[in-house]
C-alpha cells in the first residue's frame, strides 16, 4: 500500500509539471480544466493498471546474473502445479502499522474539518435573508462585502456597491452553469484521503484558478472589461474563504485574473500540447506493469535499524508474499517463477540464500495448501497430517548446512545423476582448468548430446561460474552414436519404455506399467526392509533416500543410499540388490540404463514393545505378548488397552462420511431454523468457528516461547451417531496448543447426527486453526 501512494504521489507530481510548464499560460481553460480532473484521476488509477502484453515490451529480469555464459537458444519450461488458496479461522491478527494509524487519524481530522465548513456554509444560508431568482437562491450577507457561490446559491455581502452586484452575480451564475463546485468538491475528497499529500493542495489551487478565469471570460462580455477591472481593484478584500467554494474576491488571484483577461486567444497549433499526454501515460504504464512484485510488500521489510533479519522471520515473510500474490491473482507461473523455479532451476547448482529461503517457504506454502483443501473436504486424515509433514521437511536445517552438503562429492554426483527434462550435467574443480578425467568426461557428455534427442543441453560448472551448451555436432557422427549407445541414460520419470517386471509387460500404457514397477519396488522394500537397525536412534519419522540404475540387461547397479544412519543405507542398499532382474526400459526402441529413485519412510517407536514387523494377519495380543517383557504383564495389558482404544478409534473413522460428502449435515443446537441442506452445513461450519475463536486461549502461544509468525493447528473430529464430538486430534507446533485446541472442542454442544440414505451416520470434520505470534522486544 505504501508503495502504491508513492506512485500516486509521483505521477501527480509529472502530471502538474507538465501542466505549470506547457499548459498553465495557454489560454484554453476548459481544456485545461479536463486536464487536470482526468490526471488526478489517472494518478490515483495507474498505480492499479497492470498490462501483461506491456512486460514483453522491456527486459523482465532487470538483475544480470554473471558469470554465467549460455550458448543457444533457451528451452522454455511449463509448469502447472495446483494450489489452493490459504483459509482457516484467523484467531489473531497481526498488529496495525503505525504509519495506518497515523494515515486514519489524519482522515478522521480532515473529515471533521470538512463537516465543520459545510455546517458553516448552511449556517450562513439559513441565518442570512435569502430570495429566489429562477432557480437560483440568493442569499445576502449581513455586513460583508464577501461574494461566493456553491451549487445553486450566491451569497452576496450587502456592503457590494449595487452597481457591482450585476457583474458578480453573472460572474458567479457562470461558476453554478459550469458545476464548478463539483470540481472543488472532488478535491476536496481527495484532501481528506490525501491529506498528508501537498500536490492535492496544488491541484485544487489550479482548478480555483481556471474556475476564475472560465467565469472572467464569459461575464466580461456583459459588463465590458473596463467596468470589469474597476469591479476587481476597488473592492475592500477581507474575504474569509471556504476551499471548496468559488469566491469572487481573492486577493492572491486579482492580478492573474487581469493579466489572463488581457492575455490573447492561444494559437489552435497549441492545442497539440495536449498530446504530451500520451506518452507520459504510456510510459507509467510500462513501469506498472514490469515494477519489481517484491515492492508490494514494502511494509514488511521495516526492520528495526541494525537488527539483522533471521531466516526465520524471511521464510515467514516470503511465505506471506506468496500468499498475497495468489490472493492477488497471481498465475501459478508467477508463484513458481518467485519461488525459483525457472527455465533453468534445474540447471542450477548452488542457490544463493534468498533461493534457497524462498524454495522452503513454497514448500511450506505448498504443504499447508494441500491439508487446507482436503480439510476444506472434509477428507483430512493422518496420512494427509504425514504427507504434509512429509513436504514441509528439508534435508538442511539451515543455508549453511546447506552449502556444506553442497560441496561434498555426493552433492556433486547427485546433481551430475539428475537428467529431468533432458540436461545433462558436469561438474569440474575448476572450470578454466579441467583434469583429463574431467575433459574425457565432458567430450563422451558432448558425443551423447549429439546423439540423443532426448537430450536438449549440456551444463557444466565449477559452483561458482557455469556455462551452457544447447547443441553440438562432432565431425564423425557415426562413431560417436556407437560409443555413446552403451551408456545412455534416460530417468524414470520420461522415458518412452519404462523397466518393468514381467506381470506389469501386458499392460496397455507405459503409465500402468509405471504403477505396476513402482508397487512392486514399494512392496518388495516394505517386505524385507529390516527397521530394528534404527532401533537406537531417536523415536520418530526416519528418511532414508535411496538411488539405483536398472542396466540395459535389466540388473540393478550403481545403488546409492542416504540416511540418518551408516547402518540404515546399508540395509536399503541390501534391500534393493535383492530386487530381482528386471526387463530393461528402451528409448527409441533401444534398451537404456534408467536411474531410478524411492524414500524409504518408517517410524522409530518411543516404546520397548516393537510392534513394527508384526504381520497384520497375526492376534495382536499374541504379537505384544511375545515382544514384551513378560516379567512386567501389567505394563502389557494397559498397553493393550490403549492399541484396542486406538484401533476402534480407527474403525470409527474409517465408517464415518465426510462432511463435504455427507447428504444431511449434523445440526447444531442455533441450526434447527433451517431446513435448506446447504445453509445447514454453513451454519454448523459458522458455529464453530465463532467457539473457536471466543474460546481459544491466544495468549498461550505468546508464553510458550514460539519463534514469531504466523501457525497453524490442524484438527480433526468426528459427530458420532449419537450427536456427540469424539477423536479429536489435533496437530500443532506445540503440545500445549494440541491440548488448547481439544480442550475448546470438547466445548461444542450435542448435535442432531447426520443422516446418509436415511441412516444416521457418524460424521468426520476437519478445521485449520491459524493464529499469530508477535515478536515482542523487551528493552
Amino acid at each position: 500500500m505504501l508503495y502504491s501512494i508513492l506512485q500516486i504521489i509521483a505521477f501527480q507530481a509529472l502530471f502538474l509539471l507538465i501542466y505549470d510548464i506547457f499548459l498553465k499560460r495557454e489560454t484554453f481553460f476548459n481544456y485545461n480544466r479536463a486536464y487536470l480532473i482526468i490526471t488526478s484521476v489517472l494518478a490515483l488509477v495507474l498505480p492499479f493498471l497492470k498490462f501483461p502484453q506491456l512486460k514483453t515490451m522491456t527486459t523482465e529480469d532487470m538483475v544480470i546474473h554473471l558469470p554465467e555464459v549460455f550458448i543457444g537458444t533457451k528451452t522454455p519450461t511449463a509448469y502447472n502445479i495446483q494450489t489452493a488458496e490459504l483459509a482457516g479461522i484467523i484467531l489473531e491478527e497481526p498488529p496495525t502499522p503505525l504509519w495506518k494509524i497515523i494515515a486514519v487519524t489524519g482522515i478522521v481530522i480532515a473529515s471533521l474539518i470538512f463537516l465543520i465548513k459545510i455546517t458553516k456554509l448552511y449556517w450562513l444560508k439559513h441565518t442570512n435573508p435569502r430570495r429566489w431568482k429562477g432557480n437560483i437562491l440568493i442569499v445576502n450577507l449581513i455586513k460583508s462585502s464577501a461574494a461566493f457561490s456553491f451549487f445553486n446559491t450566491i451569497f452576496l455581502g450587502e456592503l457590494i456597491s449595487e452597481s457591482e452586484k450585476p457583474t458578480i452575480y453573472e460572474h458567479e451564475l457562470v461558476h453554478i452553469k459550469e458545476f464548478h463546485t463539483v470540481d472543488l468538491l472532488f478535491f476536496e475528497v481527495l484532501r481528506i484521503v490525501f491529506w498528508f499529500n501537498p500536490l492535492v493542495y496544488i491541484y485544487q489551487n489550479r482548478i480555483k484558478e481556471l474556475h476564475e478565469y472560465i467565469a472572467d471570460a464569459k461575464a466580461v462580455k456583459q459588463s465590458g472589461k473596463t467596468d470589469y477591472y474597476t469591479s476587481l481593484l476597488n473592492q475592500v478584500l477581507d474575504v474569509k474563504q471556504v476551499s471548496f467554494t468559488n469566491t469572487f474576491f481573492n486577493k492572491s488571484l486579482i492580478k492573474k485574473r487581469i493579466v489572463m483577461l488581457q492575455k490573447s486567444k492561444s494559437k489552435q497549433l497549441h492545442l497539440l500540447k495536449y498530446a504530451l499526454l500520451i506518452p507520459l501515460v504510456f510510459g507509467m504504464l510500462i513501469y506498472t506493469s514490469t515494477e519489481v512484485r517484491a515492492q508490494q510488500n514494502k511494509e514488511e521489510k521495516e526492520q528495526v535499524v541494525g537488527q539483522e533479519v533471521t531466516d526465520e522471520a524471511l521464510i515467514v515473510k516470503y511465505y506471506n508474499e506468496l500468499v498475497a500474490m495468489q490472493k492477488a491473482g497471481s498465475d501459478f507461473n508467477e508463484l513458481f517463477k518467485f519461488a525459483g523455479f525457472s527455465e533453468n532451476s534445474l540447471e542450477k547448482y548452488l542457490l544463493s540464500k534468498e533461493e534457497f529461503l524462498k524454495m522452503h517457504a513454497f514448500r511450506l506454502y505448498i504443504s499447508d495448501s494441500y491439508v487446507q483443501k482436503t480439510s476444506e473436504d472434509s477428507t483430512l486424515n493422518q496420512e494427509d497430517f504425514d504427507y504434509s509433514e512429509f513436504m514441509k521437511e528439508s534435508r538442511y536445517k539451515n543455508y549453511t548446512e546447506y552449502k556444506a552438503y553442497k560441496n561434498t562429492k555426493a552433492a556433486k554426483k547427485d546433481w551430475e545423476l539428475n537428467t529431468q527434462d533432458g540436461i545433462l550435467k558436469l561438474f569440474v574443480e575448476d572450470l578454466a582448468n579441467k583434469t583429463a578425467q574431467e575433459e574425457a568426461k565432458f567430450n563422451g557428455l558432448l558425443k551423447q548430446l549429439e546423439s540423443d534427442s532426448y537430450f536438449k543441453k549440456l551444463v557444466v560448472t565449477d559452483g561458482t561460474q557455469t556455462f551452457t551448451i544447447d547443441s553440438y555436432i562432432s565431425n564423425n557422427t557415426s562413431k560417436i552414436i556407437q560409443e555413446v549407445e552403451e551408456h545412455i541414460e534416460v530417468p524414470f520419470s520420461v522415458v518412452e519404455e519404462s523397466p518393468t517386471l514381467p506381470e506389469c509387460e501386458d499392460l496397455e500404457s507405459n503409465f500402468e506399467r509405471k504403477n505396476c514397477m513402482n508397487k512392486f519396488v514399494n512392496k518388495h522394500i516394505g517386505k524385507n526392509f529390516n527397521t530394528s537397525v534404527g532401533d537406537n536412534l531417536s523415536p520418530g519419522r526416519k528418511r532414508v533416500f535411496v538411488q539405483f540404475k536398472i542396466d540395459t540387461d535389466g540388473s540393478v547397479k550403481d545403488i546409492v543410499a542416504r540416511g540418518p544412519s551408516p547402518m540404515l543405507e546399508e540395509e536399503a542398499k541390501r534391500v534393493i540388490a535383492t530386487l530381482p532382474k528386471f526387463i530393461p526400459g528402451k528409448q527409441k526402441g533401444k534398451a537404456v540404463i534408467v536411474p531410478f529413485s524411492i524414500p524409504i519412510v518408517f517410524q522409530v517407536a518411543s516404546k520397548g514393545i516393537d510392534t513394527t514387523n508384526v504381520d497384520e494377519t497375526k492376534n495382536l495380543k499374541e504379537a505384544l505378548y511375545n515382544s514384551s517383557n513378560k516379567s512386567n504383564k501389567k505394563e502389557l495389558v494397559e498397553f493393550l488397552k490403549e492399541e484396542i482404544k486406538k484401533l476402534e478409534k480407527d474403525i470409527e473413522r474409517s465408517e464415518a462420511v465426510p462432511f463435504s460428502e455427507v447428504e444431511v449435515a449434523p445440526i447444531h443446537p442455533d441450526c434447527e431454523s433451517l431446513s435448506n441442506t446447504i445453509e445447514l452445513k454453513d451454519c454448523l461450519a459458522h458455529a464453530i468457528n465463532k467457539l473457536v475463536g471466543k474460546k481459544f486461549n491466544t495468549d498461550l502461544a505468546n508464553s510458550l516461547g514460539l519463534p514469531a509468525g504466523k501457525k497453524r493447528i490442524f484438527t480433526q473430529f468426528i459427530i458420532d451417531k449419537s450427536g456427540n464430538v469424539t477423536n479429536i486430534v489435533a496437530r500443532g507446533p506445540h503440545p500445549k496448543l494440541e491440548e488448547e485446541t481439544i480442550r475448546v472442542l470438547k466445548l461444542l454442544p450435542k448435535f442432531r447426527p447426520a443422516t446418509q440414505e436415511g441412516e444416521v451416520v457418524a460424521v468426520s470434520y476437519a478445521l485449520p486453526i491459524v493464529f499469530q505470534i508477535h515478536d515482542i522486544k523487551k528493552d
